[in-house]
């Protein structure tokens, strides 16, 4: 029998639990499905389990495999949970596993972050995960965050962190390594541009520092600057992101002083990466050219090409051929203008076109299912790209109003709703009213229910059978 299972077979026969450490989502909930075949659930706990199971399966508007899966390995007290999960399904989990509900969590190591369970056992499935090209052990830092998830303090004496090892060597290496080796030195990240842009310009923004002066006074009390130790460097680099934010726009020099202009202001308050706010204001400018209302792909694709959407999706070697022809279609619509096929540039450009068909296709009510399918994106990625979508484009609509192009800003409002819901225009009005959602909302459309007035006239006892008696009580009950 693998290890892992064994181990955390064992777990449930001790009466405790434990969190199986994987390298990969799928790692992840291949493993929770190995585990949970091996189990046999007592009649007693069998229907709080199927209760949960089916509150996880209907998370979403339409079941996905992926909910369909999870749901099946609850029904036995074993979850998977990583990212791709929605919130609402990774809560659930979280929750049961502290009430003792679900017994064994197979997760990917974001769970060991910022997440208090009470898990007496930990099993690190493998400790190296594909990086650069090849596989690569992970950092000791990382490691010793994983192992401390065990025998937490609130619910346990003492905790166990076991980690596979396959070959003498490897056991030997994971000694040397994880269990004599000292933790990686702490990194200043004030040092990666975008956070340093950013932070120069609030700096500048809020009044807390005016002058050059001022400005590297400050940063040598940083962190960064201490560990860093040539300052002389570190001046010329924040000489180049001064110049930087005199060149967009953000900053203005008076005499000695440094003062954030109107739209700097808006972009430090707003929280974007002043290169990104940059790269909005261009698209502004072209769409306000062209005197016409910016379409949905072009609007997507710009907040799909900024720093905040990274990671972009990767591009398949089949995708690419698609792509370029799906660009070559509607590559006039853009905002931007497309890079040479030989500019480094390109690919990076290419997977913003990608994530924003995915966007496309979200707001065009393709099935989920599909989505993950076509993008191999799962749903909880999609909903956190949808988040970050929307802060990106209420920015811009704030932006747009800075540079009074009303018709830009019309577009982006209307797009947010549409990225809230899912939906095409049409379900806008529909969609507005709690309990319906894209799923309800186009079954109404297609009974021919096509606004809030054509809902007054529909009969209750009708709307009872397309909705079921709660759901239409709790709808008729808002537009009454």
């Amino acid at each position: 029998m693998d290890p892992t299972i064994k181990l955390a077979l064992e777990t449930i026969e001790l009466g405790k639990q434990a969190i199986v450490f994987c390298g990969t989502k799928s790692s992840a909930e291949k493993t929770a499905e190995e585990i949970a075949k091996k189990i046999k659930v007592e009649a007693e706990k069998e229907k709080g389990l199927l209760v949960l199971s089916e509150q996880l399966l209907h998370a979403l508007d339409k079941p996905t495999k992926q909910c369909e899966r999870l749901a099946k390995c609850v029904k036995k007290g074993i979850a998977f949970h990583h990212a791709g999960l929605v919130n609402k399904q990774r809560k659930l989990i979280e929750d049961n596993f502290r009430k003792g509900t679900i017994k064994i969590i197979c997760a990917t190591p974001t769970l060991a972050y910022g997440v208090d369970l009470p898990a007496f056992r930990v099993i690190i499935k493998t400790l190296r995960r594909y990086e650069h090209g090849y596989m690569e052990w992970i950092p000791t830092l990382e490691y010793l965050q994983i192992a401390g998830r065990a025998g937490r303090p609130k619910y346990d004496k003492i905790g166990e962190a076991i980690a596979i090892a396959t070959t003498e060597a490897m056991k030997d290496e994971i000694i040397e390594r994880y269990i004599h080796g000292l933790p990686e030195e702490i990194v200043s990240k004030l040092a990666v541009e975008p956070v340093l842009r950013m932070h120069l310009l609030a700096l500048i923004a809020t009044g807390f520092v005016r002058t050059k002066n001022d400005i590297i006074e400050f940063f040598k009390a940083t962190f960064w600057a201490k560990q860093f130790s040539d300052f002389e460097m570190i001046s010329m680099i924040i000489e180049r992101m001064l110049n930087l934010l005199l060149k967009i726009g953000f900053v203005k020099k008076q005499k000695d002083a440094y003062r954030a202009t109107r739209l700097g202001l808006r972009v430090s308050q707003l929280y974007i990466d002043p290169l990104t706010a940059c790269h909005i204001v261009n698209c502004i400018k072209v769409a306000e050219k062209a005197k016409k209302e910016p379409s949905a792909l072009a609007l997507l694709q710009m907040i799909s090409h900024t720093a905040e959407m990274r990671p972009l999706p990767g591009i398949r070697a089949k995708e690419y051929d698609e792509l370029q022809e799906f660009l070559f279609k509607h590559g006039k619509e853009l905002l931007e203008k497309e890079p040479s096929m030989w500019d480094i540039e390109y690919e990076d450009f290419l997977s913003s076109v990608k994530l924003a068909r995915l966007f496309l296709d979200w707001i065009n009510e393709v099935d989920e299912e599909i989505i993950l399918e076509r993008y191999k994106i799962r749903p909880g990625e999609t909903r956190a790209k949808l988040e970050i979508a929307d802060w990106l484009l209420y920015s811009a609509s704030e932006l747009a109003k800075i540079i009074g192009n009303k018709l830009f800003a019309s577009a982006v409002k209307k797009l947010r709703l549409r990225m809230k819901y899912g939906v095409k225009e049409e379900l806008l009005e529909l969609v507005m009213l709690r309990e319906i959602g894209r799923v309800r909302a186009r079954m109404l459309y297609s009974f021919g229910i096509k606004s809030i007035s054509d809902l007054r006239k529909v009969k209750k006892e009708r709307l009872e059978k397309m909705l079921g008696k709660k759901i239409a009580e709790k709808v008729l009950s808002q537009i009454e």
